[in-house]
Order: structure tokens, then C-alpha cells, then sequence
């Protein structure tokens, strides 16, 4: 729960868990100009409730480390201003050419600003008479005792106006102090503490979101977020099927791999274990039809790329970890076999989505994750087995997908279908997934031949496709449509992919 109001003097210092931006050395920027103290209890409506982390809520401007502004709007006449500063993680609302009784006031948001809580006027205040202008007491950008990952905006109502304006919303540079955790940072706003799941996007893309933040943890330091691991699974390890599993054995074999991550960064064996159940479960999807391979769902209707090429990659992992084993690895080995040979690499050295009924490529989409899924998997074959042949097969994929027109316009990753405002509930997600595929292959190839790919596709994503609070959309090349926790994802795998 929140703490009450009348904690604050208890804790005015304790220590935020996340770690602070570092510091760029530059001189903090000056509040304005208010003429006037900071606004008094008189002028201040108290929010609905005090957040508490290093400072307390309404805490006096005046001793901020640190103040730059954040973002600013036009409010009529007004100019409408947020102050962060980032060395208390910390925000305060200020407007000039300010009149007598022009109402200011923040909002903030746990949820990347789809709604805000907390009050929905924090720190709300009037501009008193004689003042060219004012702002409000700080309040907490997040909430760290509650694990609310928040935003802030200001708001303002000129007097004598019905016209409310307000700022977009910004956060400060905490847990956000380079690329690849802002992107973590803004994909941990659609986390829910509640679910253990991504709001915004569904089971198994959550699967993907939970792995790319355990993969943030291992290449950025940062372990902020590591408490979604154990309150992912315990709140989910009975939901749907059991132990991670669903009638769609992609689904199953995601969250399989999301369970090897985490073992791999916690060593809490239960996470291994769970992974091996998935894998069992769907080696029981194996059978003769097209000679072999899972089929895609319990309704056994469909032999198609993706749980295949997730199969032998989970087998392949799970004998890697688990000493002595011969079984998974005889499986990823049987799976790679079938795959190659399965017709569904094209002749460009592509992987078209599946197989029809009479067991032939059905030449639908190369998707991205198709690409991309098959470059991990050869990567844990060889660390299995030592093989170099299987590192010269990922090789001689990835540079087919790495430099095919088709998946890559000018230069920049490009689902077929891609536009802003589509993907529909699945495509978002697919292109981090290429990411992370291509980037384990990168760095087991001595020569590292695809860091500049990577980078490119950063680059581009990070100046075309990205707001003002590290939210990405869609299309990598941009512009920038809209934001949800499966295009966060992607880009997130993708910032971790390219450093």
C-alpha cells in the first residue's frame, strides 16, 4: 500500500532500489522565476496520496540537486513547463506569464500513460495575485516501494478558461540512463504487478517481454526489474494449461525459453525444471507426418516453422545446461535434421511460415521471427556439440536475411505488411525476436560480422521510431504510430542486441 502522508518525516531518506542516472557534469538548469516562495500549504490541495522513495511527495523545489526541463507546452498565453530532476527522480510543474488564479497541477501514471493514479491533481495550486508564475511542490516520478514504474505531465487551467492543457508526458533519466534501459524502463511500465503479465499484448508475447528484460539485466547491469521473474511465474505457473503450457506449442516452447533466462540468471533450479516440463510436453507433438517435426497445436492441423525451429532450440539449451544429458540433445539434433530438410528454406535461404497439408512449403510470408528463431537454435546445436558445420549453416541464413531487399527496405528490418498502426496483435513482436536470434549468432562468430546490422536497425529505430519517453512503435525505419508492450519488446531486444 502507499504510505500515508504522515510517514514522510520518517523517510525522507530512503534509498531508491533502482540505480540514478549517471551524472552528465552539466550545471543543473534554474527554476523559473516565480517571485514568490514555493507555493504554501495554503495554495497546495495534497494529493489523494504520498508516495515516498528517497524524498517524500511535496518536497520544495528549491532543493532539487538537479532540474532540466523535461518538456514544454503553450497554454494560451501561458507557457506550461515539467522540471524533472534526476538526481531524486522527481518532477514539478511550473507556467510563466502566469494570471491570478491559473490552476497548475501534475498527473502521473503507473501504466505508460494510459491513466493516472495517485490523485489525478498532484500538487494542485493556484497562481495567487502579484505573480508572474508559479509551480507546483515535486512529487515522485516513481514508486518504488510498489514496484510503479511511473510518468509525469503538467497541467494547467488558465483562469477564466474551460480549456485544460497538459505537457506530454516525460520521466527523468532514472533507470533510464542510456538506451537500452530506457527502452526496459518504459517496457516495465506496461508491466502488471497484479498479473505477472505485459499489459497491452498477449501470453505468449509476455513470454518474450519477460525474456527481453532478463536479457537487459545480463548486458546493461542493471537489476532493477529482476523481481518480475518469480512474481511472472509464481503468479502464472497454474495459469492456462499448467507449469507454461497451452494447446499452441509455440506458445509453450516461449515461455520454455523465457524459464531457461531466468535459470541462467538467477540459478534457481525451478525455473529449469519448468523449462524441461515444456520441452517434454511438446516432444509429445512429434510424430511421421512429413516425416517427422511438432505439430503447431493439440489440433495437429498444422507443421509450420516456428515451433520447430523453438523446439530444437529449448532441447539444445536444456542439454547445455544440464549435465550428462543425452536425451535433449538427441532431440535438438533429430529437429534440426528434419527442419533443413523439411522444404521450408526457400531457395533464397529463407523460411517461409510452414508446410500444407501435402507436406510442401506453402510459401506464406517470411516472417522475421521465422529468420531469427533458427540462428539461436544452431547457435546453443553448436555450443552443444562443438560442430562448426552448424555455425556455417546460421551463417549462411543470416546473411541471406540480413541482406535480402525484401526484409530489409533501405537497409532496416521490415515485416511483410509492416505500416503504422498494423501488426495487428502477434507481428509486433517479431522483429525483436530476429534481433535476439541474430545477435546470439554474432556474438559466437569470431568476426562478429553482423554488429553493424544491428546497429543500424538501433540507430534507426532509436531517431525515427521512438516518443519523447523512450516508447517505440512499429516500424523501425519510422514514424513512430503508437505504443504497446509488443513493440516495446522488439524494441528492447533490439537495444540489447546492438549495445
Amino acid at each position: 500500500m502507499l504510505r500515508a502522508a504522515a510517514l514522510c518525516a520518517l523517510v525522507l531518506t530512503v534509498v531508491l532500489a533502482p540505480v540514478a542516472a549517471a551524472s552528465t557534469g552539466a550545471p543543473p538548469t534554474p527554476a523559473p522565476t516565480t517571485a514568490a516562495p514555493p507555493p504554501s500549504t495554503g495554495n497546495t490541495v495534497k494529493p489523494m496520496a504520498t508516495i515516498c522513495d528517497k524524498y517524500c511527495d511535496g518536497r520544495d523545489p528549491a532543493l532539487a540537486q538537479q532540474s532540466r526541463q523535461g518538456t514544454v507546452t503553450a497554454a494560451g498565453s501561458r507557457q506550461l513547463s515539467l522540471y524533472l530532476d534526476d538526481n531524486d527522480d522527481m518532477g514539478y510543474a511550473a507556467i510563466t506569464n502566469s494570471s491570478p488564479g491559473d490552476e497548475l497541477w501534475m498527473d502521473r501514471s503507473f501504466d505508460a500513460g494510459r491513466s493516472w493514479a495517485s490523485g489525478s491533481k498532484i500538487g494542485d495550486t493556484r497562481t495567487p495575485s502579484g505573480y508572474p508564475g508559479w509551480r507546483t511542490l515535486m512529487f515522485n516520478v516513481d514508486d518504488w516501494n510498489n514496484n510503479g514504474i511511473g510518468l509525469l505531465r503538467a497541467c494547467a487551467l488558465p483562469a477564466g478558461s474551460s480549456t485544460i492543457t497538459c505537457t506530454d508526458w516525460r520521466r527523468t533519466t532514472w533507470n533510464s540512463y542510456d538506451r537500452r534501459t530506457a527502452a526496459a524502463t518504459a517496457l516495465m511500465e506496461d508491466y502488471n504487478n497484479t498479473t505477472g503479465l505485459f499489459d497491452t499484448t498477449g501470453w505468449w508475447n509476455s513470454a518474450n517481454a519477460l525474456t527481453a528484460v532478463i536479457d537487459n539485466i545480463r548486458v546493461a547491469g542493471m537489476g532493477s526489474y529482476a523481481y518480475t521473474i518469480a512474481n511472472t511465474y509464481n503468479k502464472n505457473l497454474s495459469a492456462q494449461g499448467g507449469n507454461f503450457t497451452n494447446p499452441y506449442n509455440d506458445d509453450t516452447l516461449w515461455w520454455g525459453l523465457a524459464w531457461v533466462e531466468a535459470y541462467d540468471l538467477t540459478g534457481d533450479s525451478r525455473y529449469l525444471t519448468t523449462a524441461r516440463f515444456d520441452a517434454d510436453h511438446v516432444f509429445a507433438y512429434w510424430d511421421s507426418t512429413c516425416g517427422g517435426g511438432v505439430w503447431w497445436s493439440s489440433a495437429k492441423t498444422y507443421k509450420n516453422a516456428i515451433p520447430n525451429s523453438l523446439y530444437i532450440e529449448l532441447n539444445a539449451a536444456l542439454h547445455n545446461r544440464i549435465p550428462g544429458d543425452t536425451t535433449y540433445l538427441q532431440r535438438a539434433q533429430a529437429g534440426w535434421t528434419w527442419f533443413r530438410n523439411s522444404g521450408m528454406i526457400n531457395g533464397q535461404n529463407l523460411v517461409n511460415d510452414g508446410l500444407t497439408s501435402t507436406c510442401a512449403n506453402n510459401n506464406q510470408p517470411t516472417w522475421s521471427y521465422n529468420q531469427g528463431v533458427p540462428l539461436a537454435a544452431l547457435t546453443e546445436l553448436y555450443r552443444a556439440t562443438g560442430n562448426g558445420s552448424y555455425l556455417t549453416q546460421a551463417r549462411t541464413l543470416a546473411d541471406a536475411s540480413t541482406t535480402s531487399v525484401s526484409l530489409n527496405p533501405n537497409g532496416i528490418l521490415h515485416d511483410p505488411g509492416d505500416q503504422p498502426g498494423g501488426g495487428g496483435a502477434d507481428g509486433p513482436t517479431f522483429k525483436g525476436v530476429y534481433a535476439r536470434g541474430l545477435s546470439a549468432l554474432n556474438a559466437a562468430l569470431s568476426d562478429h560480422p553482423y554488429s553493424t546490422y544491428l546497429n543500424r536497425q538501433a540507430d534507426s529505430a532509436y531517431a525515427s521510431d521512438r516518443n519523447g519517453f523512450d516508447q517505440y512503435g512499429l516500424v523501425w525505419s519510422g514514424p513512430f504510430d503508437q505504443s504497446d508492450a509488443a513493440r516495446q519488446q522488439s524494441a528492447l531486444d533490439l537495444m540489447n542486441a546492438a549495445g
